[in-house]
């Protein structure tokens, strides 16, 4: 059997809802163990996490740069870091390993500035590291399947794009009851100039990206700050105009009662249309012209191959949010082990989030924050 890629985390401590589910989704196949961590800026609860992770001590670190140093230094040391912080520590976090041969997994936004995403990409390009930014939904299958489908010409010539992210959890001002994912978010220094877009609008951004195949030309941007006390966006509407000439229309929104995590892309084309939704993602609503909707479903023989390959369990059985995440990552590590092996690797050639696309999304959350701040106008994402 061939030995784990040893990888290390930054945050993720105790408590940590999305520090977990990068666990899991690694753990899923096998390929990869958590070996090191600092998950904490408090010490003992980077021990404490450690402890419960079964993490020998000597790997334990109070600073993730004493953490990117030490495990640098090592023979048996990490071959990637898991970045699961506040928007705000990614690009230092980041950084730190990069400079030292250390290839990156890190959360979405990527940075909280354009600059500090290109200089990334040069660091990582100059140390020969592999970079994937965890943007969850591109893992499900059935986005997978959509993407095969626009990319065959199934539906034609794409002419609409209507995408939506709708939430409730910060319908009221919760972060000030303690509620600490919403403390940090709604906070410009943690959290960065968006807090709405930058947190599920850039889901949309990358993810109909990643099915069509468009890049935005120009945006206009509407973002409310809704709650007292709060400065940043919680709802949003941004349409934009791709590279061939199509429009789409962008809603997400933290305030939308009756809303979990209900994110749809919906893609219209000269000759059918095609719709994802995340939480019904074992399926696919396919309209070809002329003919009636049909419902493809998710292990099937007559998904594409690319897709199926993605697929774990038969169909009707329910594959969902570790899943996805598993798939990046699994991704992710083929293309670590290759590299590591002495084979020259493009990125672009395995199925995971790359660090263009990081780059992009963080662009993408600055122009909209710009398209408002100049009073809600057109601007170029160039």
């Amino acid at each position: 059997m061939a030995k784990k890629l040893q990888y290390g985390m930054v945050g993720g401590g105790a408590g940590s809802f999305i520090g977990d589910v990068h666990r899991r989704a690694i753990d899923l196949d096998g390929k990869a163990e958590l070996a090191a961590g600092c998950f904490s800026s408090d010490f003992s609860k980077t021990l404490q996490t450690g402890e419960q992770l079964n993490i020998d001590k000597d790997r334990l670190y109070k600073t993730f740069t004493e953490m990117a140093e030490k495990e640098a230094a090592r023979s048996d040391g990490i071959k990637f870091v898991v970045i699961v912080t506040p928007n705000n520590l990614h690009y230092p976090v980041a950084k730190e390993f990069l400079k030292r041969g250390i290839s990156v997994a890190c959360d979405k936004p990527l940075t909280v500035e354009v600059e500090q995403a290109i200089e990334l990409k040069d660091l990582a390009e100059k140390n020969n590291c592999l970079f994937a930014v965890t943007y969850t939904y591109t893992g499900h299958v059935m986005a997978k399947e959509a993407r095969a489908i626009v990319k065959r010409g199934d539906i034609g010539d794409i002419l609409v794009v209507v995408a939506e992210y709708p939430q409730s959890w910060l319908a009221d001002t919760i972060e000030k009851e303690g509620q600490k994912q919403a403390a940090w978010r709604t906070d410009p220094a943690q959290s960065g100039k968006s807090n709405c877009v930058g947190d599920i609008g850039s889901h949309i951004e990358n993810l109909v990206s990643y099915i069509t195949g468009l890049k935005i030309k120009k945006l206009i941007a509407n973002l409310d700050v809704i709650g007292e006390g709060r400065s940043l966006d919680n709802n949003a509407e941004i349409i934009v105009r791709y590279d061939n000439g199509a429009s789409g229309t962008y809603w997400c929104s933290q305030v939308a009662i009756g809303f979990e995590n209900a994110l749809k892309v919906r893609i219209f084309g000269t000759l059918g249309s095609v719709e994802f939704e995340q939480e019904n993602c074992n399926y696919l609503k396919v309209t070809k012209k002329g003919q009636p909707t049909q419902i493809y479903s998710r292990g099937n023989g007559y998904i594409s191959e690319d897709a199926a390959s993605f697929s774990r369990i038969p169909t009707g059985h329910p594959e969902g949010f570790f899943e996805a995440f598993a798939n990046i990552y699994s991704a992710f590590v083929n293309a670590l082990i290759k590299k590591l092996a002495g084979e020259k690797i493009d990125e672009k050639n395995f199925d995971y989030p790359n660090i263009d696309m990081g780059i992009e999304g963080v662009r993408f959350i600055a122009k909209s924050v710009e398209s408002m701040q100049k009073g809600s106008v057109w601007v170029d994402m160039d």
